[in-house]
């Protein structure tokens, strides 16, 4: 990817396991104001395939953004999160982590892992919507975005 004009749509990838979140993200990027398109991965093996363009993510956009869940199965959030900051490939893209632990050693963890933000998601439904837009709001308005990098 270039440089991004403004009729491109943001590329955000959401790696998280459960449905209802997917459900709730979905919706509250598709109320925003910013363009954009949501992949989903339902766990870290799956993410990683998707970023490294394997197998039948061969096609895979590229995303601006990933918002990620640290309790994954088959691969959990902070081995993602670390595979994705040691690869060259991928360092330059943003991870937010979304996730309902409030544990300091997660936080620190993810801080440590390059993680560029930590966000605990709220139970209620509303506040999960506000957070969401939220987030929309800062990563896709307000901050500007890596290129890809060049091989």
């Amino acid at each position: 990817m270039s440089a991004r004009t403004a009729s491109q749509p943001i590329e955000v990838l959401l790696v998280e396991d459960n449905p209802g979140d997917v459900r709730l993200t979905r919706e509250a990027l598709k109320e925003g104001k910013v363009h954009n398109n949501l992949s989903v991965a339902p766990d870290g093996v799956e993410a990683l395939a998707f970023l490294r363009r394997q197998g039948r993510y061969a096609d895979a956009p590229r995303p601006d953004l990933i918002l990620l869940d640290l309790n994954l199965p088959k691969k959990d959030g902070r081995e993602v999160l670390e595979e994705i900051k040691a690869d060259p490939a991928l360092r330059t893209i943003p991870v937010v982590i979304l996730t309902t632990s409030e544990a300091e050693r997660d936080i620190a963890r993810a801080y440590d892992l390059h993680a560029n933000c930590y966000i605990t998601k709220p139970v209620d439904l509303d506040q999960f919507i506000t957070v969401v837009k939220s987030i929309e709001d800062f990563w896709f308005t307000i901050v500007k975005l890596p290129p890809e990098p060049r091989p």
